[in-house]
């Protein structure tokens, strides 16, 4: 009895560590909503989840407007226009507590990068859609799926997303792509 005590905790703190790493490759992405800022339904509250179906897309959760997120954007909109006969998708999700207070900043990252084919969203609330498990300690969180399915996940603490990790995130849409 103390054994399978101790394998029940044990398989419990593994849950609850997975938790807090964020969607694991394979499971299924959930619709959440979003208020569009810059993309083709500006002003409207929508589900891009929804809207892009099973397409290969990137989403981008972001808890502030960084150089490096301005950078991984505008890197991500490239390989989204490169591919636009893959019907890839992607979008960025601004998570705050102040929404119209970043409006001003996401519209000016989309015209001073030139990002046309990904839309920069607000989520309502610096926690992240529930069902996507990024952790609290995350900055940025990268989620890429392709058939509703998670194919490439990473998240980035404060500081963490530098060149190579936007190298990195960049060449994981390959396992999107495929």
């Amino acid at each position: 009895k103390k054994l399978f005590a101790l394998v029940a905790m044990f398989a419990a703190c593994v849950v609850a560590q997975a938790a807090d790493k964020g969607l694991a490759v394979g499971e299924g992405v959930a619709p959440f909503y979003v208020t569009d800022v810059t993309g083709p339904s500006a002003g409207e509250k929508l589900c891009y989840r929804c809207r892009y179906g099973n397409k290969p897309t990137v989403s981008i959760f972001a808890r502030k407007v960084t150089p490096e997120v301005a950078q991984l954007t505008k890197e991500i909109d490239g390989v989204v226009t490169a591919n636009s006969g893959k019907k890839m998708a992607a979008f960025v999700v601004l998570m705050t507590d102040k929404p119209e207070e970043t409006e001003a900043a996401l519209k000016t990252v989309a015209k001073e990068k030139e990002i046309k084919n990904t839309p920069l969203t607000t989520f309502d609330g610096v926690a992240d859609p529930e069902e996507y498990k990024i952790a609290a300690d995350s900055e940025v969180t990268v989620v890429m799926w392709v058939g509703g399915k998670v194919a490439a996940s990473s998240s980035f603490k404060a500081g963490e997303l530098t060149k190579d990790g936007v190298a990195a995130t960049i060449k994981d849409t390959a396992k999107i792509l495929n």
